[in-house]
Parts: structure tokens; sequence; C-alpha cells
């Protein structure tokens, strides 16, 4: 369904939106933020010679038309998903039919309901009705590939893949293309995530004041949710909270533990807030007390890594130059040593994912930091914060 007489209906000039913020006014425009994200992902796909990019990770159909419908659920299933023409129209293939949800999107130029071939929405039949998807997808390839046969995918079933290339289409994989373009910011983008900084700031405030012996860790835990729902945000992609005796060593999911006086309190709060975008903070609280010289021993150690890895950070350095140049853990701390030194931030936890020195040989991978990629930008905000 070409989605002109949908756009028709705007009755204002001002900038659609949907979900969680909308009747809200957005602190950029978005129209233009939607665009430019959508031109990264064909940026990415022309250096990669790929006619068509499919998208079913659902964090990049949000990037790449901003449009939402039950997007968690929607990850449990292959049943939503975006077809990106590199040098033809977007088409979202959505769960059931409901286009008022992309109405007005500038991003999105036809609006299908997607053929179902997931075992929940079709049982045994899925060999099937996966030939319609397929069908569908070829044809797209073939009418705006100009001949190249190769298709991006980011993530997709063995049934889907199969039926594809019975198609005679070229899979290609296409998370190298959807990552290193999401790393990429723009001012108006840092100006969304400010603002998902600002209700996971404000959470934590609650957090805080609510802070007190004989909660449980759930009770604490569930502020943070309610402020970033009430304010626009989406959802929480964790449950990493944990006191006392539970923190150390880290990954323990937050409990029933009744919180107690003296406990070191420590979370990531890996926010999904407005706009969809990721506020990714860790903090350490001590309920009731002040610290003890032990607790104040270990905060100077962490303050002195945060500070010396920010200096690290520069435009142009690559990925092995920064393992090897950031902080180096004292020995006492290295067997618990977090699985990433650092890594990018956008719509969720990004690309890239620097390992640490010790680590980088076996597991790492290098790459450089680019002066537009949202390390750079991001550091000055997270700088701001820690002084």
């Amino acid at each position: 369904m070409p989605l002109a007489s949908l756009n028709s209906t705007r009755k204002t000039n001002q900038v659609r939106q949907h979900g969680a913020m909308e009747f809200s006014d957005p602190p950029v425009d978005l129209d233009k933020v939607r665009l430019e994200r959508l031109a990264r992902f064909r940026k990415k796909m022309a250096e990669h010679d790929v006619a068509g990019l499919l998208l079913f990770n659902q964090i990049n159909t949000r990037y790449a038309t901003d449009a939402t419908n039950m997007q968690i659920w929607c990850s449990h299933y292959e049943t939503r998903c975006v077809f990106v023409s590199l040098e033809g129209p977007v088409v979202l293939f959505d769960y059931a039919d409901h286009p008022h949800l992309a109405e007005d999107l500038p991003t999105i130029d036809d609006y299908r309901v997607l053929p179902a071939f997931y075992f929940f929405g079709v049982g045994n039949r899925g060999e099937e009705f996966v030939l319609e998807f397929a069908a569908q997808i070829s044809d797209l390839m073939n009418r705006y590939g100009g001949g190249n046969k190769r298709l991006a995918i980011d993530t997709l079933s063995h049934t889907g893949c199969d039926a594809l290339r019975a198609r005679g289409l070229e899979l290609v994989e296409g998370e190298q293309i959807t990552e290193t373009a999401r790393a990429i910011k723009s001012d108006d983008e840092l100006k969304l995530m400010q603002v998902s900084m600002n209700v996971c700031q404000e959470g934590m405030r609650a957090m805080q004041e609510y802070l007190e012996p004989g909660i449980t860790e759930n009770a604490l835990w569930s502020k943070l949710h309610e402020t970033n729902i009430r304010l626009g945000g989406e959802w929480i992609e964790t449950r990493l909270l944990s006191s006392g005796p539970r923190t150390n060593p880290w990954f323990r999911e937050c409990s029933m533990r009744s919180i107690e006086k003296g406990d070191m309190i420590s979370f990531d709060t890996d926010l999904i807030g407005p706009y969809g975008y990721c506020s990714d903070i860790s903090r350490s609280w001590i309920c009731g007390t002040s610290p003890t010289s032990e607790q104040k021993r270990l905060f100077e150690f962490a303050r002195e890594q945060i500070e010396h890895n920010i200096s690290v950070l520069k435009p142009g350095k690559s990925f092995r130059e920064i393992s090897e140049q950031c902080w180096p853990i004292p020995e006492e701390f290295l067997s618990n040593r977090y699985s990433s030194l650092i890594h990018g931030v956008g719509l969720a936890d990004e690309y890239p994912n620097i390992k640490h020195w010790n680590d980088f040989e076996q597991k790492g991978y290098d790459g450089i930091i680019e002066p537009e990629d949202d390390f750079f930008n991001l550091i000055n905000l997270i700088d701001q914060r820690i002084n």
C-alpha cells in the first residue's frame, strides 16, 4: 500500500510522532533525523555493493524508519521487517494491518502486511507461507536492483534464508552495514540522546531518594522503570541491580533481597528512553551510612580509570592503540574485569566493542575512531557529568 493517501491526512505542519512521545514537542526536526539515518544505511549499502537491505532486528527497523509497533514483542518472532532498496523504495512489512502506525513518516514508501512464516503464527506450514514472502522480496530486488542480486540481512531464520536463496538472491551479512552506520551520530541525534540521559538521571534521583534499609532490590529498581515510562521512555534492557554481598562478582540480577544499612548498591541502567535512545549509566551507592575507607579506595580507582580512559579517546586512534593505552587494571581486580573495555551506544549498546588489552589478541578486533563517530561526541557529554 503506497502511503500517499495516509500522509495526505496531516492537518498541521508539525512533525509527526508515534508511540511514547506522541503529543509532545520534539527538541529537533525529527524528519531530518529520520532521513539522515536512512541515508547512512544507504551509504553503507553502496559501500558493500548490495541492492537491498532486509531488517528484522527491531532496533534496525526503528533506525531506518522510526516506525514502532510492539518492538519487544516483535523481536521474539519474525513478524515485522523493513526492506530498504538502495535505488528504490523503503517497504515496511508490518505485523497485522495497522497502517496508521506509519502515517506521515517520510522514511516509508510502501506499507504491507508481512506474510507470516514463523512457527507460532503458522505452525508447520512455515515452508509453505515463506514462499510468498520470498516472492515479494525477490520482486523488489528484481524491480529496483538493476541486476544486482546481493541482499544484506541482519537476522533471519534458515526457513527465510533458504527461500530467498532459492529465488536466486545472494545473501550478505547485514550487521556490518547497520552497526557501522549507527555508530555515526549527528548533532540532532546527540540532542535526542541527551533527552534520554536526562530522563535516566531523573530516574536515578528517584531511586536515590527512595533508597533506605529494608526495601527490596526490586522495589528500588522499579523507581527507574516508573520514571522512564512516565517521561516517555520505552523499556529497560536488563535487570542489573544488586546489593551487599551480591554485587561481586557482577551480573547478578535484581531480586527480592532486602537492602541493609551499609550495603553497597550497584546498578547499570541499560535504559531505552525517549525517542528510542539508550542511556547506559552505571552507579554505586552506599545505603544509610558513609562509605568505609575500603569503599573510598575502590571509588578512587574507578574514577581514575574513567578519567584516564576519557583522555585516551581521540579521533584517528585505532582500537588497538586505545586498548593498549587505557588504564591498566590492577592485578587484584583483573579476574573480575568487565567483558568490554569501551563500547558505543545509540538505540542500544552498539559497535564498536573494544576489548581490554589483556584480551585484545584473543577476542578483540581493530578499527579506527573517526571524527564523526559517537565516541568523540559522547565523551564530551560524559566528561561534563563527571566534572
